[in-house]
């Protein structure tokens, strides 16, 4: 029996859907923490690209330092906290390390897709009398929306995959299949956790990449 064929038994075994090391409740977990740190990332990063992207000051430095911080492994940025007060926090080393990953793509695809809002559509709607405020959330957030949504799929998508190294902090999560089949030195379960990963992630994918194209024509910008 190869490993493809033994995963597929491992995957269509009813044993493995249930109970508390079971798929289900694996793949809710997983679900979860991505959606926590999707909510946790798009708070903290997205009014300031907004903000930025509406003054156009400020933005180029806030995005070169958020982006900095993709040279540093998530990993080792969990492990570092850890060995900080925040490890005694239950999930709390995973949800900083994951919200710290996510935050680039969001703060990068929303603070450019504010900037490329046409300058004479914002021109018109000040000499009409507009406020900053109702320029920010009428206008340029509507235009903007696109690439914002952009952010927050590649956020998302990224985040699916990288949540598995909740499994190293004791966390829950699709990642405890794969190290469950590690410790049992069991490849088709390290295997078939990377599967629904990998189909967590498309699946993901998809919906984000729907979401996008049901936007309404007028806040798409024109080619």
């Amino acid at each position: 029996m190869n490993t493809l064929t033994a995963t597929w038994h491992w995957l269509a075994d009813p044993a493995h859907w249930t109970g508390d090391d079971g798929i289900g409740h694996r793949l809710l977990q997983h679900l979860v923490l991505t959606v926590v740190c999707l909510v946790v990332s798009c708070a903290v990063a997205l009014p300031v690209a907004l903000v930025l992207g509406h003054l156009g000051k400020g933005g180029a430095l806030a995005v070169n330092i958020s982006n900095a911080g993709r040279a540093v492994p998530t990993f080792a940025v969990l492990v570092l906290l850890l060995l900080t007060p925040v490890g005694r926090w239950g999930e709390g080393p995973t949800v900083v390390a994951l919200v710290l990953f996510a935050v680039p793509p969001l703060l990068t695809n929303a603070y450019v897709g504010m900037r490329e809002v046409d300058r004479s559509v914002v021109r018109a709607a000040r000499g009409m009398g507009m406020t900053g405020r109702q320029l920010l959330l009428r206008v340029e957030l509507p235009l903007a929306l696109p690439m914002v949504l952009n952010g927050v799929r590649i956020a998302a998508v990224q985040l699916v995959a990288t949540a598995t190294i909740a499994a190293l902090a004791g966390g829950g999560g699709l990642g405890r299949i794969i190290t469950a089949g590690f410790n049992l030195a069991s490849t088709p379960q390290v295997v078939a956790g990377a599967v629904l990963v990998a189909v967590f992630a498309l699946i993901v994918e998809a919906l984000f990449e729907t979401a996008e194209r049901l936007i309404p024509r007028r806040t798409r910008p024109s080619r």
